[in-house]
């Protein structure tokens, strides 16, 4: 039987793995950029449960290469280690006992003395955790009662204020938790983190959201639009698919009518563009103002209230409980576009038709009454 050679990883593919991984990729994604399985990508990170380790970098105290090189050649000429010292600016003893480790007068090579000096170095320092047996043991049993590091790592540092000794950081646990060739918390006590991942996975970058100018919060929307008590007032928002596909969504929250907008992508222009064509469709007086999340597909909102003379209202930031109708209508039409869904693929005609579908079907908060029938006796009463 043949066995095929199976090429390991380069410094600098080991690099860009551990920069993919912190990026928040998939093993099979990274293992496709390698042309890999993602078990030989598991191999590489799992030892470190997840956790890059840190870069090892020689002291500038330590010998080079190259002055081992002139020690070696130094040797071959029968100089003494105080006139190689000299010349390297090092102390004798220094030159002495690298010979002496390494082999001895007759045997030293440079090569092989620079290698096993970079092994010898390698000696971790021992985590906090390893050193205080009291601390390891009181963190065990917080994670035990499905305390969270983080939790743990507040508690000691309220209730041992000013003892050093007595405190830890929550990435210490996290670390002696993941790697365990550490040897400080046992395995089963990963079992206790809330996500009980084998590995620590680090999330997607997230970049600070675009400031949107001119924003007119949701605290300044009249009490009559938190009342529901007069029609004309919709909530907005983006659903989204693969492929960059998106739908805008408005919901008029007196009726609970819907309208599904088509658009070709969450650009600003495009999204804006699209709302003013759609606000035309309707008599003024059933379309005052507009609440939107915090989403920049809005950040060109004044174009929008300039063409429409509609007023534009924003959430506060990660609140959606406050377009509470617009995300339960969300919520209802994944009936009709499950999650993973291309929505480029519908027409805007297909739309209307799951608007329409939406708006005929009772709702218990309408005592059972349609939002097409609402909205139509709202239509009726403005002649």
């Amino acid at each position: 039987m043949v066995q095929r050679f199976r090429r390991g990883f380069t410094s600098a593919e080991k690099t860009e793995m551990w920069d993919r991984w912190q990026r928040g990729e998939s093993l099979s994604s990274i293992g496709r950029a390698f042309g890999k399985e993602s078990s030989s990508i598991h191999f590489q990170i799992s030892p470190y449960g997840g956790i890059r380790p840190a870069y090892r970098r020689r002291s500038r105290l330590a010998l080079t290469l190259s002055e081992r090189e002139a020690i070696s050649r130094g040797l071959a000429a029968d100089q003494s280690a105080r006139s190689m010292a000299r010349r390297l600016g090092r102390a004798p003893s220094t030159v002495s006992r690298e010979i002496k480790r390494n082999g001895g007068y007759g045997r030293y090579r440079a090569a092989r003395a620079d290698e096993q000096a970079w092994d010898r170095a390698c000696r971790p320092k021992r985590c906090k955790l390893a050193n205080s047996p009291w601390l390891r043991q009181t963190v065990a049993r917080k994670l035990r009662l499905l305390w969270s590091p983080e939790q743990i790592a507040g508690w000691l540092k309220r209730t041992y204020l000013g003892e050093e000794r007595c405190q830890v950081s929550h990435e210490a646990i996290y670390r002696s938790l993941f790697v365990q060739a550490r040897g400080v918390l046992k395995k089963e006590l990963m079992s206790h983190l809330r996500s009980q991942r084998a590995m620590r996975r680090p999330g997607p970058k997230v970049w600070p959201r675009e400031q949107i100018k001119d924003v007119v919060s949701i605290s300044e929307r009249p009490a009559s639009v938190e009342d529901r008590a007069v029609p004309g007032h919709w909530e907005g928002d983006l659903l989204s698919g693969p492929n960059n596909s998106y739908i805008a969504t408005l919901v008029e929250r007196h009726t609970r009518y819907v309208m599904l907008v088509k658009v070709a992508n969450k650009n600003t222009q495009t999204v804006i563009s699209a709302l003013i064509k759609q606000s035309k469709k309707l008599p003024n007086e059933l379309y005052k103002s507009l609440t939107w999340d915090r989403g920049k597909e809005l950040t060109d909102h004044r174009r929008f209230t300039l063409a429409t003379d509609i007023d534009v209202y924003f959430c506060d930031p990660r609140s959606p409980w406050q377009r509470g109708s617009n995300e339960n209508t969300n919520g209802l039409l994944r009936q009709y576009f499950p999650k993973g869904t291309d929505l480029s693929v519908y027409s805007q005609a297909q739309l209307n038709k799951v608007a329409r579908q939406l708006n005929e079907r009772p709702r218990k908060t309408l005592a059972f009454e349609t939002p097409a029938e609402r909205f139509n006796a709202c239509v009726a009463s403005i002649g």
